[in-house]
């Protein structure tokens, strides 16, 4: 299900290659397709929109007017929450706000030492789309990280487009949390369509100056190339997560949070790196029960199967060395003492301190 490495007996340079990645290539019908959308939406707007809606998420609306999400539509999905989900939301909305309010950029002037003002000036984009992916999933973690940051940074318009089903649904947690992050737009429209639509403008839906937000192959391809016409967040691989672990880690959340990431896509990399011999056969146990119980067992365990791994190292500070070589979308310290190992690590994206990091 998922292969172990002792990186004792392989040495680092050679553990390191065992998880490479083939070089990233994209197939030439994905790239054709992406390419035909994109300009059928640029030369025929409206049209395109609603065919390639109908095409490929089965939708047949009867004008893009009739593909919006109305704020009416947002209050109601709010009001009909149930109390513990509206109270994670809300929560979980304050504490991103608090996070980027933090983070934001600053204004800043200086006068050198011939009399000149130098500085930088700060202002919010005026219109941001925000791409959040449909099918048998539901995201509305992405809405409030894709939106909420955008409200504090002090941006008026905010766009959210997101697939519909086949009856033109959409996900009512994912409207629920629209209406708490601040989305003042809405629209049942997905794929490399709505990307289109976001960079070019159509005679219903108005440009953007930047789309954010992840999808799949074909949006992840549409925003490499409207690249340049919108502002784009980047340009985004699959999901990955490296866990550092000691002894007394609990194999059953390590296991969680591999899957975590496993289960969004089979090029994810789930990868846990330990001192503890004894650990590693208890975290695969726990993937396999995991595993079982999951709707997307299929895409996860082929994640873990081709691009997942269990390493023995022998210390944490090895395996920190390790992690800083894969240099991960996100690295756990999962261990006893996470700031003892926090200064070593070099090259990752989010860092999570200890067990109980959310």
């Amino acid at each position: 299900m998922i292969r172990t490495l002792d990186a004792r007996a392989l040495g680092v340079d050679a553990v390191v290659g065992a998880l490479e990645r083939p070089p990233s290539q994209v197939a030439a019908d994905v790239s054709a397709a992406v390419d035909e959308i994109l300009a059928g939406v640029r030369a025929r707007g409206d049209a395109a929109v609603l065919e390639y809606t109908a095409k490929f998420d089965g939708y047949a609306a009867a004008s893009v007017p009739a593909l919006a999400i109305s704020a009416a539509g947002l209050d109601a999905a709010l009001r009909a929450l149930e109390p513990a989900a509206r109270a994670a939301l809300d929560y979980a909305a304050e504490r991103i706000e608090r996070y980027h309010a933090a983070a934001m950029p600053k204004s800043w002037r200086l006068t050198d030492e011939h009399g000149s003002s130098l500085g930088q000036e700060v202002r919010p984009l005026d219109r941001v789309g925000i791409y959040i992916p449909g099918g048998r999933a539901a995201y509305p973690s992405t809405v409030l990280m894709t939106a909420v940051p955008a409200r504090v940074a002090g941006v008026k318009e905010i766009v959210l487009v997101t697939p519909p089903g086949a009856d033109g649904g959409v996900n009512a947690v994912v409207l629920a949390a629209a209406r708490v992050a601040g989305v003042t737009e809405a629209w049942r429209v997905g794929g490399a369509q709505a990307v289109a639509a976001l960079a070019y403008g159509t005679r219903t839906i108005r440009r953007v100056d930047k789309i954010v937000g992840p999808g799949n192959i074909y949006v992840a391809l549409a925003k490499t190339r409207v690249f340049g016409v919108v502002g784009i967040d980047m340009m985004a691989g699959p999901s990955e997560v490296v866990v550092v672990a000691d002894a007394a880690a609990d194999p059953d959340w390590i296991a969680a949070d591999l899957l975590a990431q496993a289960e969004h896509d089979p090029m994810a990399r789930a990868v846990l790196i330990t001192d503890a011999a004894a650990l590693m056969p208890r975290v695969e146990k726990a993937l396999a029960a995991r595993l079982d119980a999951l709707p997307r067992r299929e895409i996860a365990a082929a994640a873990l199967r081709d691009h997942g791994a269990l390493i023995l190292a022998e210390s944490l500070e090895r395996a920190v060395e390790i992690a800083n070589r894969l240099a991960p979308e996100h690295l756990e310290l999962m261990v006893a003492v996470p700031a003892a190992l926090l200064p070593r690590v070099r090259h990752a994206g989010a860092v999570f301190l200890g067990a109980h990091t959310p």
